[in-house]
Order: C-alpha cells, then structure tokens, then sequence
C-alpha cells in the first residue's frame, strides 16, 4: 500500500491511500496443456513428488469404499506420459497421498498406508478406530507429522511422533474432504457438506471459513499466498488469502470431474484427474 499527498486549494493538504484507486487483482485464468491417455482407473488423486520430479496418481477402479485390493498407484511425467501405471498394486480404493523422507503415505479406506519410494512396497499401516471410516485426503506438515481426514465421520486422524489417534472429532469440521498443511500451525479443509474451505488452526482447533459455495470440495494445492480448491463434480476455483473466489474451470455439463487436484510450481501447473473418465488433465495457471 502505498500514500499519495494531494494538494487541494494551494494549502490544504490531503493524504490517501493508492490502493482505492488500484484495480483490483488479476484475474486467473487456465490454458490446457495436456491429457494422459485413458488407461488410469478411476483416478481419484495426484501427488507431485519435487525430489523425483513425478507425478503419482492414485486409482481407486471399483466403488470408493470396496475392499477388493484392486487399487494401485501410478508413476506420470510431467508431460503427461504414463511412465508405470501399476507402480503399486494390492490396495483398497486408494486416495489422499502425502510424501514425507522415504515414504507415500495413502489412505485405503478405512487405514492409511506407508509404502517405500524405493521400492513401491508397503512398510507400515495404521487402522481408523472403526472399519466404517472413510479416510480421504493426506496432508503432511513440514515436521513430518500425517494428517488424514474421516470423510464420512468429520473426523481428522493425526500420526505425530508414531502415534496414531482420533485428533479432531465434530460438525464443524463438516465432512471434511480436502487437507493442506500450511506450515505447521494451519490447516486448510474442505468442508464437503457445506462446500467450504476453511482455516484450521492447529494449537486450537479454531475453525475459520475463508470461501463457500464451492459444492463438493475435494482437493486444496497452494498458489504462492492464494489457494486452488476443486470441486468433485468438475470444477476449480481460484481463492485469494483474503477469501476473493473466482471458477477457473467448469466440465460438468461433460460429465468430467475434478478430483483431488496437485500443483506444479516450476511449471505452473495444475492437474486434475477426472475419475470416471479415467485420465489426468494438466492446465497452466495463467
């Protein structure tokens, strides 16, 4: 913000600020780059990997909650090029991922899942309280602690320090969906059932709304200080700090959805898998 003195009359003297004549924020705005092909089986969420430069993509291929060990994960260039589409196999509809060290965390239904970078095995799970949990999104803080949320139960499961609890329980969390760790005092959520993003603050469990009217909200990437949120039913929308929204994108009158979306910084993009048509599509935000 910047001031502006003003001289009226010869004498007076007049300070204003130059933001009130600013034009407001430029508006965004997606141009697509490219689409992988069909082979992916209902991909539900896209993970950026920086160290591997990767992206890995999580397929659920039956319903959402099936039992059926028929999920995997798949390894995706940064153009768009299936590089392993059944990198990982053996697993239970599979979701939110979260990378921390050497390990992707996953949830599968009603447990989360680490599976090694190296070698695609998994390692280590950890069971929801009850096996009808319905565990979403992951979120992972910069000091390594797991956040997972209990979709159909407003829950928020937290792994810190090797333990593995119930760390938030209550309607105000309202369905949440999508995660984002923000440092290691905030989180971001996506409240499905009232198509909200909200701030959580971790110290005390504070919730504040930023934007609504979002219908199902799924996945939460960072844009510098701003944030992009996808709603499942085949939008984006582009939501500053302050809570100003915009729709970048709109497929539902094609029936695309738009799940659990990531972000690429170096190349501004952002990817969308599109579940039930079975492929990723990459967009640059511009």
């Amino acid at each position: 913000m910047r001031l502006l003195n003003l001289l009226l009359g010869g004498s007076i003297l007049l300070t204003v600020t130059l933001s009130a004549f600013e034009s407001p924020k430029k508006e965004k705005k997606l141009v697509k780059v490219w689409e992988t092909d069909s082979t992916l089986s209902v991909p539900e969420s896209v993970l950026y990997d920086s160290k591997g430069n990767i992206l890995y993509v999580a397929n659920i291929v039956g319903k959402s909650d099936s039992l059926d060990g028929d999920g995997f994960i798949s390894k995706v260039s940064l153009d768009g090029k299936i590089e392993n589409l059944k990198w990982t196999t053996g697993l239970n509809a599979p979701k939110g991922m979260g990378i921390h060290k050497n390990r992707l965390y996953v949830t599968d239904v009603y447990r989360l899942v680490a599976i090694n970078l190296s070698n695609g095995q998994a390692e280590q799970t950890w069971d929801a309280v009850d096996k009808k949990a319905f565990l979403n999104d992951v979120t992972i803080d910069k000091e390594g602690t797991v956040y997972a949320s209990d979709s159909r139960n407003s829950k928020i499961y937290r792994l810190k320090d090797d333990k593995w609890e119930v760390w938030m329980d209550g309607g105000d969390l309202n369905n949440p969906n999508g995660l984002l760790a923000v440092g290691t005092k905030t989180l971001m959520v996506g409240s499905t059932k009232i198509g909200a993003l909200q701030s959580l603050d971790v110290a005390s469990k504070k919730l504040t709304k930023i934007a609504d009217g979002m219908a199902n909200t799924d996945g939460i990437v960072a844009i510098g200080k701003d944030y992009m949120v996808s709603d499942w039913s085949g939008r984006l929308f582009y939501i500053t700090a302050d809570g100003q929204k915009q729709q970048l994108l709109d497929t539902r009158n094609e029936k695309v959805n738009s799940a659990d979306i990531d972000y690429v910084p170096s190349k501004k993009l952002v990817v969308v898998p599109t579940f039930f048509k079975n492929k990723l599509v990459a967009y640059r935000v511009e």
